[in-house]
């Protein structure tokens, strides 16, 4: 087994269910195969800026002999997807070595998998990454911690507000999160039936919009409607939809209003419209079986990579297998955005989907 490591793991960027999955994978295959020990480092950069780190074991969570980690959401070790950490690198950079790891597992979206990556480089770190975003827009993986249970949220909700809208003949518009990209609209969409989806990718119209209610109305006798639209996505104008928040930050946020106002005022009939925004519910909850198995997967990769030496490098799922891809390549590919002509798109429009400007529509 060579000389026993010391091996660091944090989570970094929005929490997601799944985290604490690859966390119990990482620990359990570091010690049972390896006898490394593993560290985390809470909160992400603040805890490394702040050296802290927590011993991790295979039964130190334990309750009655029941392991939390398979089945807990967010983050046990804690996130952060503030600060600026060019005001701190000096200290950064001398914290890894402060701990004493030889290598360091960072779980995180394209954001922070590339503040990370910049540091090791600098640095000299031994580095892995996992990818995680509920966007799941990290490009070279089919898929990333946290978006298929955000997946299932977003449906469930969508099953539960049909019924209330043909209860009621309303128009709901549910607004989901996607600041670049509409993977999360458009799987959910098409999974909870849907009947228009709107995401940054793809123009729209409104007057395209109501065309498809109208079309609901006068041709299926159906008086209610699903829509669907990503945060990201901009009025007709071009502008973005955003607010700041109580920290100062500018929050994309609103999008769903506007749909809701705009399509109001078009319509010739008059029609009932609603606004739900998920928000942070997308995020919550326990992790779906394909993101435990996901996450278990990436973990024990992971631990591999470093036993083989290879680092600065990111797991990824291709082909229900797990692939290591030279981070830097994934880095430049990313965010990943939804192709216009993809063959998701064209099944939402041969579902009589609206989703913008394309053929179908």
């Amino acid at each position: 087994m060579g000389q026993r490591k010391r091996i660091g793991i944090l989570t970094s960027g929005g929490d997601c269910p799944g985290l604490n999955c690859v966390i119990r994978a990482v620990i359990s295959h570091a010690t049972l195969t390896y006898n490394w020990e593993i560290v985390g480092i809470p909160n992400a950069t603040q805890g490394l800026l702040e050296r802290k780190a927590i011993a991790l074991n295979l039964h130190g969570l334990d309750v009655h002999g029941i392991d939390p980690l398979l089945s807990m959401g967010g983050t046990y070790l804690g996130s952060t997807s503030k600060g600026n950490t060019s005001d701190h690198t000096s200290e950064l950079l001398a914290s890894y070595q402060a701990l004493a790891i030889d290598a360091l597992i960072a779980i995180g979206g394209d954001g922070s998998l590339a503040i990370l990556r910049d540091l090791a480089c600098q640095g000299k770190w031994n580095l892995v990454a996992i990818p995680k975003t509920i966007d799941n827009d990290v490009a070279i993986t089919e898929r990333a911690v946290g978006f298929d249970t955000a997946v299932n949220t977003i449906t469930e909700s969508l099953n539960r507000l049909t019924y209330t809208a043909a209860s009621h003949d309303r128009v709901m518009i549910v607004e989901v999160m996607g600041r670049q990209s509409g993977h999360l609209a458009l799987h959910a969409g098409i999974a909870g039936g849907a009947d228009i989806i709107l995401i940054p990718e793809i123009p729209y119209s409104i007057a395209d919009i109501c065309q498809k209610i109208n079309a609901l109305r006068d041709h299926w006798g159906r008086k209610f409607a699903i829509i669907v639209v990503a945060e990201g996505v901009k009025t007709e104008e071009g502008s973005s939809s955003i607010y700041t928040d109580s920290l100062g930050q500018v929050r994309l946020r609103g999008i769903s209003q506007y749909i809701s106002e705009q399509v109001a005022h078009t319509l010739t009939q008059e029609v009932e419209t609603r606004v739900t925004v998920l928000g942070h519910v997308q995020r919550g909850g326990m992790p779906s079986a394909l993101d435990r198995i996901v996450a278990a997967a990436f973990g024990k990769a992971a631990v591999d990579l470093i036993a083989q030496q290879q680092y600065d490098r990111m797991v990824a799922w291709q082909n229900f297998q797990v692939k290591s891809i030279p981070l830097e390549e994934v880095l430049l590919s990313s965010p990943l955005s939804v192709e216009p002509d993809s063959y998701l798109v064209q099944t939402a429009r041969a579902l009589g989907i609206y989703i913008g400007e394309g053929k179908n529509n």
